[in-house]
């Protein structure tokens, strides 16, 4: 293959992985709001809070089980076959989420949730390494993830965005098949993405889908073992911190108005992730956790303790229709530009110089991703009693990721052969 072809390959890979990226927070983005109307069925509050969370936990459940058993796929039928199966996966969970409207059964709903689960740890087992690995490792690797996390966060942010749009100020009375035309473009997604990784060519790095022999385990490298802790942190960090926002602010300014607000929290991902890319190959993953970390520590600090002393005005819609708001919602939307790089960034310190191990070790950080289902679901019991106070939950994995960021990241198992 000449050289002017292998870079048109390996655009066309890199292309293919952000919108891969993209779908992952779509349907990742879609268990918490539409979680939270099936939640409505309940008639406690404090259950109805719960439940709406089920969703959510089984979507990122679905990691604990898939995680390494996706590295193993990855490593034996190469990026290209797992991604069309992931994608295929998606398709049926959706499916499954639809019928659930159409039959009126919660437990139904739950299994489309975990078979969305299996479709995004096995995207994201497929997306990180390859980015990481088209990128060159470093700080240009960790580039291209923060790159596609902009498309990443901007499908995050439009999705409670739409569905609040679509249910309307109050959940009393509605149902999933009230957002039966958000499943049906993600379907329609989910099978023209399909058709279109069917018949393009991928840039598959070298050895991938090949027998490897691993002489130790990736579990034997401490940063790896240590990062995939900080990365179970992370994504409940990042779940958690809007989902319960929506349920803080629903009593004071509605449920589509609270939707909004916490789609911002996405968007500021977007602008974080956007910031990100263009410094990415210039700063190292470990500062801009470091940054990022402390700010987001004073941010929650300061919401919990200022609470709703005072009002803000914040915008509840696109016409940017302005109401006063307690300002610790300010302040927990500002988390998104915190929150915007660290999953790249940890990805990045986790799997730095694994060489041959890297698809391996892919598979055990997506299976950590369940904390994405766990902590949320914590801190959801914790703010069925007090919302503001439920943000002790991701002070303590924010602290968690300082730590790994700090004293943690470094490679101390450079004696083991990677090649």
């Amino acid at each position: 293959m000449s050289t002017k072809q292998s870079d048109s390959l390996r655009i066309i890979t890199i292309i293919a992985m952000m919108f891969l990226y993209a779908m992952i927070s779509f349907v990742t983005n879609l268990a918490a709001p539409v979680g939270k109307i099936w939640g409505e069925s309940f008639a406690d509050p404090a259950q109805a809070e719960r439940m709406g969370m089920l969703g959510n936990l089984f979507n990122f459940l679905a990691y604990l089980i898939m995680g390494i058993p996706a590295g193993n796929i990855l490593s034996k039928y190469g990026y290209k076959k797992t991604a069309l199966i992931a994608v295929a996966l998606g398709f049926i969970g959706i499916a499954i989420q639809w019928a659930s409207g159409a039959v009126d059964n919660f437990f139904v709903y739950l299994f489309g949730a975990l078979i969305c689960g299996f479709c995004v740890c096995m995207l994201n087992t497929v997306t990180n390494p390859m980015l990481n690995l088209l990128g060159g490792g470093g700080n240009k690797g960790n580039q291209l993830n923060l790159i596609g996390g902009t498309l990443n966060s901007l499908s995050g942010s439009l999705t409670p965005m739409l569905v609040g749009a679509i249910i309307g100020e109050s959940l009393a009375g509605k149902s999933i098949a009230d957002v039966n035309i958000v499943l049906y473009i993600a379907m329609a997604v989910f099978a023209l993405i399909f058709l279109i990784l069917k018949v393009t060519p991928l840039a598959e790095p070298a050895g991938a889908g090949q027998e490897v022999t691993y002489e130790r385990s990736p579990w034997a490298f401490r940063h790896l073992t240590l990062g995939v802790i900080a990365i179970f942190f992370y994504v409940g960090v990042e779940v958690g911190i809007p989902a319960t926002l929506i349920s803080y602010l629903k009593p004071v300014v509605g449920f589509a108005a609270a939707g909004f607000v916490a789609g911002l929290y996405w968007l500021l991902m977007l602008v974080g992730r956007t910031v990100g890319s263009f410094i990415g190959g210039k700063v190292s993953s470990r500062a801009m956790v470091i940054c990022v970390s402390v700010l987001a520590l004073a941010l929650l600090g300061s919401a919990m303790v200022l609470g709703d002393s005072m009002q803000v005005a914040l915008p509840t819609n696109w016409a940017f229709e302005m109401q006063a708001m307690p300002v610790a919602a300010l302040l927990i939307m500002l988390c998104g530009l915190c929150t915007s790089v660290m999953w790249g960034c940890t990805f990045n310190m986790a799997t730095e110089g694994l060489g041959k191990y890297t698809a391996k070790a892919s598979g055990i950080f997506m299976m950590m991703v369940v904390g994405g289902g766990v902590v949320p679901y914590i801190q959801s019991v914790v703010a069925a009693h007090n919302c503001l106070l439920s943000y002790l939950v991701p002070f303590v994995g924010v602290a968690y990721i300082l730590f790994y960021a700090l004293w943690g990241s470094k490679n101390v198992n450079k004696d083991i052969k990677v090649d």
